[in-house]
């Protein structure tokens, strides 16, 4: 069993499908207006069906009061990290201090090629984003100018700012091994889905995380766990993992909790977005918050 003993938080995974903007922008205010915390939004830019995500992410942070944006996760091959560093600094000044940095190696290589991004093997990938979140820090910094010199990227003393209206957190989406002994040396947080990671996994992969902080001289609990989730919550019998419901969503996102590590959930709602997150909202994660609660005071 683990249990970090983070404070929980919720979110939502919308689709940014660019013929659906109006439901879109809804569901984000009602997610804000309910309380949820985290709002995700998947970067695909050579997708079609799909508007920007930086562009999405700063009109939702316009529209919304509380709730924090990020990318989920941003496509660091056709981001520079300079210039995303920038753009999340940025955002996170002008909306309060919301903005958080999901960031991720790449994948749909030819699609990437398509766009004139780099095509790199797995091994490339991995230096490349621990290259990057360097390169941000540096650029998130009080320094007067800073250098770098890396295999995939350099910085040859470009003055860095504004700085970042808060700590801004760097969450990693990734499964492979090298990845996660990468985010157990220098990220904020992990961040992956579901479909890619199934509650039976996540066991060896936070031992993984937890060995490289370790390692690196870090605390592992100080590392959040974020888990991308989809499913339907019904008001008849169960379907299968989080296809039920509220009390099965209830049961099995407080396992997650205390028994699988994971101390947030950004829902991604099949069927009536508005109403499916409505009851996240209003009926499951109170339910969730209140037996961890429960569970963590009695041991």
């Amino acid at each position: 069993m683990i249990d970090y003993r983070r404070q929980l938080r919720f979110g939502v995974f919308p689709v940014p499908q660019a013929d659906a903007l109006t439901e879109v922008l809804g569901t984000v205010r009602v997610a804000d207006e309910a309380g949820l915390e985290l709002v995700g939004v998947q970067d695909h830019p050579y997708q079609a069906r799909y508007v920007d995500t930086w562009t999405l992410l700063a009109t939702i942070a316009a529209g919304t009061e509380r709730i924090h944006v990020f990318p989920d996760v941003a496509n660091l091959p056709l981001r520079p990290p300079a210039v995303l560093a920038k753009a999340a600094a940025s955002l996170d000044l002008i909306s309060g201090g919301r903005v958080e940095l999901g960031l991720g190696a790449g994948a749909f290589w030819e699609a990437i090629r398509a766009m004139d991004g780099p095509v790199r093997t797995p091994g490339e990938a991995v230096a490349a984003l621990e290259e990057a979140v360097q390169v941000i820090r540096l650029m998130w910094s009080t320094q007067r100018a800073v250098r770098f010199e890396g295999a995939h990227y350099r910085l040859a003393g470009v003055h860095p700012g504004p700085a970042p209206a808060h700590p801004i957190g760097i969450w990693i989406g990734a499964y492979g091994p090298r990845m996660l002994g990468l985010i157990g040396r220098v990220a904020d947080g992990w961040l992956p889905s579901l479909g890619y990671a199934a509650p039976e996994r996540l066991p060896d992969m936070h031992a993984r995380i937890d060995e490289a902080a370790v390692s690196a001289g870090r605390d592992p609990s100080s590392i959040q766990r974020l888990y991308n989730v989809s499913g339907v919550i019904t008001d008849g019998r169960s379907d299968g993992f989080l296809q039920g419901p509220p009390e099965q969503w209830i049961d099995q996102l407080t396992a997650l909790a205390t028994e699988y590590g994971m101390d947030s959930f950004v829902f991604g709602p099949d069927g009536d977005p508005t109403r499916q997150l409505r009851r996240f909202a209003e009926e499951v994660a109170p339910g969730v918050r209140e037996a961890v609660d429960r569970y963590r005071a009695t041991g």
